[in-house]
């Protein structure tokens, strides 16, 4: 509804303005004009597909602030005449603010292509040296300068009053916007140093030899995946060896905050596989297997090991493209096992089982609120058709409106993939629906609850929606007491905390074939395409406890010595051995 009234708002203002401005009517044209820019300021966030349309269409936001002004001008020229000096100053003022704006945005421009432009970013790293300028406050670096079209309030507004009103306030906005402009250029001038290539690495190259890291964490990919590095900082941070953190997406270092791991980004290839202060380091760790590791894995001093970014019965747990790396690191046995079964070229003495000390904190105690919680998290749907293992298309939203209908009443915590619609929109749709729900659910509750009975009353159930990287996946964990997921590493993690958990059919498989391709399932209950099983789990007794604790050892491997000293010792062995 808000989307609705913010389009028919935006699309309304402008004939209002014309016929103001054509009849003359100063206070109509006024309160138009006002009306007109609230709009403008809420429309990227209130109503984005409309006005992206409209740019597509040459309707975009300068456009449709200059045609404001020209009405501005029809209104002096209705009410002073065109023959005033004041018309002639008015429209010349206006023409000399876009003129500004157009300084800044160059500058703007200027200031972000030599920031893009220098070959190594740091983070955790002291590149005092180089003197990298402080940005900007946010207006004045931003490359489209919208903040400079507002300006263009002082003459509008000062139209309503009269050509002199209008033309003073032209003049204002164009000083304003000039001493905007100007103020950019200092930040130019001490960025135009960044630039020097050879300068920028011979600085970093320098702290990161002092530093003399020995461990790389290496990662490529799109922000969204940021979650498959992020999982293993703090482990890194507990090892013995200095570790690393090479990037290769410019700003993918605001996505992994919270390390004290120094990071470097380094986008070209070639700079990456000349980096000298990088060959004192023995071993690299890979996350994903995804083509820029090519660009690393050519360095021939670096031993490799692939540590994927979740232990699952997923394909990407045995891909064929882990042979090229020196060792492959699993959990427990049943990652040796997947790749046995997969005969994918990976040799079993190259297999090293390091546990996966990411799961410490996970608690086997439920939260212990008076009603049960019941976490559904499903996965994304996958590259291709083959990795298709997401319930949330075909049962997803089936699945929520079951928990909330559910008698006693379930709290609700649904946690998708951050992946979810990446291919397939019908996920994102699916998604929305399920949110909606949720909040409707939450909606209705709080109008069912009577101030003189709230306080005799249980407290609220309040169900949670995460779609962002707080709170973590492991906290989700520990405020549930069941979770519903498909085949991915949610469920194989989900383990640590030994609680009942279901697992999606999405496939249709038979019982004994889904539990014989997907070892992880062996514990928990299965849910078919007509929610078959979902009414047990809920309801049922638990009999599957002490075959979840067998399948986490299978999993995981043993208990003693704990993962994080497995995990070390992996890494020391390659420094011992040499």
């Amino acid at each position: 509804m808000r989307r609705l009234i913010v389009s028919a708002a935006l699309l309304g203002c402008y004939p209002v303005l014309l016929v103001a401005a054509l009849w003359p009517a100063p206070m109509l044209f006024g309160a138009a004009a006002l009306a007109s820019y609230a709009v403008e300021y809420a429309a990227p966030r209130a109503a984005r597909p409309l006005t992206e349309a409209l740019a597509k269409v040459h309707l975009g936001i300068t456009l449709r602030f200059a045609v404001r002004e020209t009405l501005a001008l029809l209104l002096v020229a209705r009410t002073t005449g065109a023959d005033s000096p004041w018309f002639v100053a008015l429209a010349a003022g206006m023409l000399a603010v876009h003129g500004v704006r157009a300084l800044h945005t160059g500058l703007a421009l200027r200031l972000r292509q030599m920031l893009s432009r220098m070959p190594v970013t740091t983070r955790n790293l002291d590149v005092s040296a180089l003197r990298i300028p402080k940005l900007p406050p946010g207006p004045l670096r931003d490359g489209r300068s919208v903040v400079f079209l507002y300006l263009d309030a002082l003459p509008v507004l000062g139209a309503v009053q009269g050509a002199a009103p209008a033309t003073l306030g032209a003049a204002l906005a164009l000083a304003a916007g000039l001493a905007g402009a100007l103020a950019l250029i200092p930040y130019v001038r001490r960025a135009a140093p960044l630039t020097d290539r050879a300068r920028v690495l011979e600085v970093v190259g320098e702290q990161i030899e002092r530093y003399a890291p020995e461990v790389i964490l290496y990662f490529s990919g799109a922000t969204a995946a940021a979650y498959q590095a992020r999982m293993w900082l703090p482990t890194l941070e507990r090892i013995r060896r200095r570790a690393i953190v090479v990037l290769r997406e410019r700003g993918m270092a605001a996505h992994l905050e919270g390390t004290s791991l120094p990071m470097v980004c380094i986008p070209s290839s070639a700079d990456l596989m000349s980096f000298r202060a990088l060959a004192g380091a023995k071993l690299c760790l890979y996350v994903s297997n995804v083509g820029r590791n090519v660009h690393m894995l050519r360095i021939p001093t670096l031993r490799s090991a692939f540590l994927n970014h979740g232990d699952s019965d997923k394909e990407a747990s045995f891909n064929p493209f882990s042979r090229v790396y020196d060792e492959v690191w699993v959990a427990g046995p049943a990652g040796r096992d997947r790749y046995r079964r997969a005969k994918v070229g990976v040799r079993d003495e190259n297999i090293h089982e390091v546990g996966r000390p990411q799961l410490e904190g996970i608690s086997t105690k439920g939260p212990g609120l008076p009603y049960r919680t019941v976490l559904y998290a499903p996965t994304w749907e996958g590259w291709n058709d083959d990795l298709f293992h997401t319930s949330l298309v075909t049962m997803g939203p089936r699945i929520v409106r079951a928990l909330l209908d559910h008698q006693p009443p379930l709290r609700v915590i649904y946690k998708p993939h951050p992946l979810t619609g990446q291919r397939d929109k019908a996920a994102t749709r699916a998604h929305r629906k399920i949110v909606a729900m949720i909040e409707a659910a939450e909606l209705a509750a709080s109008k069912a609850r009577h101030p003189s009975r709230a306080a005799a009353e249980e407290p609220r159930i309040r169900h949670l929606i995460v779609t962002g990287p707080e709170p973590h996946l492991y906290d989700c964990f520990n405020e549930c007491d069941l979770l519903i997921s498909d085949i991915s590493s949610v469920v194989a993690d989900f383990l640590a905390s030994e609680k009942p958990y279901a697992v999606t059919n999405v496939a249709g498989l038979p019982e004994s074939a889904f539990h014989e391709r997907y070892p992880s399932t062996e514990a928990g209950m299965l849910i078919d395409a007509d929610l078959s099983g979902l009414t047990e789990f809920l309801d049922g007794e638990d009999t599957l406890a002490r075959a979840r604790v067998k399948l986490r050892s299978y999993l995981f491997g043993p208990e003693y010595p704990d993962a994080l000293t497995r995990f070390d010792a992996a890494i020391e062995r390659h420094f011992t051995d040499s």
